[in-house]
């Protein structure tokens, strides 16, 4: 795998706008908007809760997106098993991929991932990871955000709307557990079947990660 190096000066700091929503630039979002620029007709799976922005966005560049909120289904507690007698929750994998990260039809050519995996149950992660990428076309690129230090289990968890190349627009979303924090490290081991990685370092305590497959 090859692996770009990681970019401290990523203008991601958030900016006000409102009670409740903030602009946040994204260099991950620029590199992942390159990726697509000047093709039409892409297919676009956008990972977060349906947002009629990113939807107007990606339409109005020519392409075919697809939603699925995937926390959300991860969610129903008809998954849970039980408890290890560790304490950890116990849940039905196999019956999560049946429901769940199926598609038919081409490859996608882009994923929107946002910060799914740090709120994922961690039995999911690496076969959702999987998952995504047999559903990739080769040189399909991912973008997700990781956060780089533990803001504890009620951190904030936003939806994601696209108002621009590289600009982003946060609203806080339903409530998910914050579940862990990755490190390099741990996400190179996670996109091991990706052919690169690019990490853009933001001043808001988020690593960005656009993954190629």
């Amino acid at each position: 795998m090859l692996h770009g190096a990681e970019d401290a000066s990523s203008r991601a700091a958030p900016v006000p706008r409102g009670p409740d929503r903030i602009l946040r630039h994204s260099s991950g979002l620029l590199e992942f908007s390159r990726a697509l620029a000047g093709r039409e007709g892409l297919r676009i799976l956008d990972l977060g809760p349906t947002s009629s922005t990113n939807i107007t966005r990606l339409t109005g560049l020519g392409h075919n997106t697809y939603s699925e909120d995937v926390l959300l289904a991860a969610s129903d507690p008809a998954l849970t098993l039980g408890r290890s007698k560790e304490g950890k929750v116990i849940l039905d994998v196999e019956g999560f991929l049946r429901s769940n990260l199926t598609y038919q039809g081409p490859r996608f050519d882009g994923v929107l991932c946002w910060d799914l995996c740090d709120y994922l149950h961690e039995p999911l992660v690496r076969p959702a990871v999987e998952r995504i990428g047999e559903a990739m076309r080769p040189g399909g690129a991912l973008l997700a955000f990781f956060h780089t230090r533990d803001a504890g289990p009620d951190a904030p968890h936003y939806r994601y709307h696209i108002l621009g190349e590289e600009l982003l627009e946060l609203q806080p979303g339903a409530h998910y557990r914050l579940q862990r924090v990755f490190h390099n490290r741990h996400i190179e081991n996670l996109f091991s079947g990706f052919a690169s990685l690019k990490f853009f370092l933001a001043r808001d305590n988020v690593r960005e990660v656009l993954a190629v497959r």
